[in-house]
């Protein structure tokens, strides 16, 4: 599992406010911050429900800081990514939070997968990407020694974060403008009374002008309680990682990526280095049977009967059931995911592998069966729901929070 971050707990559980941001994830601490600097005075108040800010997707990840190689040029995701990787960088140097652009490769195994890293390269520089070229076989091997194939797109831009770090760091720069923090407030109803917008909580009752429903695993469901479209639904997915043994991280200098699936909002099987040293191979994608499916055993029913009951849920299993057999054959096979990644890294083996951690993507799905791919915002009576932010969300939740800012200020009286 990987580090968490604890945030203060400022202030009465149950006073009204202006905006109400539920979850002090990345994105709600990002979004609180933001309206704090744009309007100094204002009451606001970030409903957690763990007992600490960051638990979930926020330090279960990769680490990484994307650099904005992979999006369609003239998405949300391509230009939030580019400005918030930066905005991030500037945060961390700020606030002394651990970083290092330790760079990424994306490699064509063989010649197949050419077009593929073309269409990679196009869209990195349409994006604006810094620093990004292509490599031929030999070129790559001076980046990563051990790393075989034909081509490879080199991302001195791309680095390595402690994610749970800029969500303290978000949590204090919040808290110097008196936004308060509080923990251990899970959201279980949401209403309308006049002016404003009440949220029942574990504690009591808050009362705001606004609200922000930054809520990643959950967020579904607290969008249909304030009236939203249950359309998309938030079905989790389980990814694992595992770590090199200690004398076997030499194989691996910074970030190796496979030319990824572009039929999926997957990058695939990776090789990541850590700023505590650990390299880590995965993750595995599996539908989880639990929205906080850490342990490979946990089950809870609601969450399971939700992903079984959506159609769009049996759409894509009929769409991609082929991927689904490789991942569930990746996760129970230690051997099957140490040769997927000597494809581009020859010499690992399975004997090099240790168990590491695994996080619980929030991946919301369309009743037609489409992996939305996209960040998705939508709107209800005074409030607005982030409905789709994964991977690169943590690089950008800078960058998301403007966003969200901009739409708030429209819809605030």
């Amino acid at each position: 599992m990987r580090p968490s971050a604890r945030a203060p707990t400022v202030g009465s559980v149950t006073s009204d406010c202006d905006l109400a941001v539920v979850g002090a994830g990345i994105v709600g601490l990002a979004v609180a911050r933001e309206m704090a600097v744009r309007h100094p005075g204002l009451r606001i108040r970030v409903l957690e429900r763990e007992s600490e800010v960051g638990l979930h997707q926020t330090s279960h990840n990769s680490g990484v800081i994307h650099a904005g190689i992979y999006y369609l040029h003239g998405s949300l995701k391509a230009r939030l990514c580019v400005e918030g990787a930066r905005e991030l960088y500037e945060l961390c140097e700020r606030r002394g939070v651990r970083h290092e652009r330790c760079g990424k490769l994306i490699v064509a195994r063989d010649g197949s997968e050419l077009p593929r890293l073309d269409e990679l390269e196009r869209r990195g520089k349409a994006n604006g990407v810094p620093g990004l070229r292509r490599l031929r076989g030999d070129e790559l091997r001076e980046i990563e020694p051990h790393c075989r194939g034909v081509a490879a797109l080199h991302s001195p831009a791309t680095g390595i974060v402690d994610f749970a770090g800029v969500a303290r760091a978000l949590a204090r720069e919040a808290g110097e403008r008196d936004v308060v923090v509080q923990t251990g407030c899970r959201v279980d109803g949401v209403s309308q009374p006049r002016g404003g917008v009440a949220l029942r909580h574990t504690e009591g009752e808050v009362r705001a002008r606004f609200a922000v429903f930054c809520a990643g695993l959950w967020s579904d469901r607290l969008a249909v309680a304030a009236g939203a479209s249950p359309d998309p639904r938030i079905v989790p997915f389980r990814g694992a990682y595992l770590q090199l043994r200690p004398e076997r991280r030499h194989l691996v200098r910074s970030l190796i990526y496979p030319v990824p699936d572009p039929s999926l909002p997957f990058l695939g099987v990776h090789l990541g280095r850590h700023l505590d040293g650990q390299v880590s191979l995965g993750p595995t994608a599996l539908l989880a049977p639990a929205r906080d499916a850490y342990e490979l055993r946990r089950m809870r029913a609601r969450d399971l009967a939700a992903t079984l009951a959506w159609p769009g849920t049996w759409r894509l299993v009929v769409r991609s059931w082929r991927t689904g057999l490789t991942e569930i054959h990746h996760a129970l096979s230690r051997r099957a995911l140490a040769r997927a990644a000597a494809t581009y890294v020859p010499g690992l083996r399975p004997g090099d592998l240790l168990p590491y951690f695994a996080g619980v993507r929030a991946q919301s799905l369309s009743r037609d069966g489409r992996l939305l791919d996209n960040f998705v915002f939508s709107e209800s009576e005074r409030a607005l729901h982030v409905r789709n932010a994964p991977s690169p969300g943590a690089t950008a939740c800078l960058a998301i929070a403007r966003a969200i800012a901009d739409r708030v200020e429209v819809a605030q009286p």
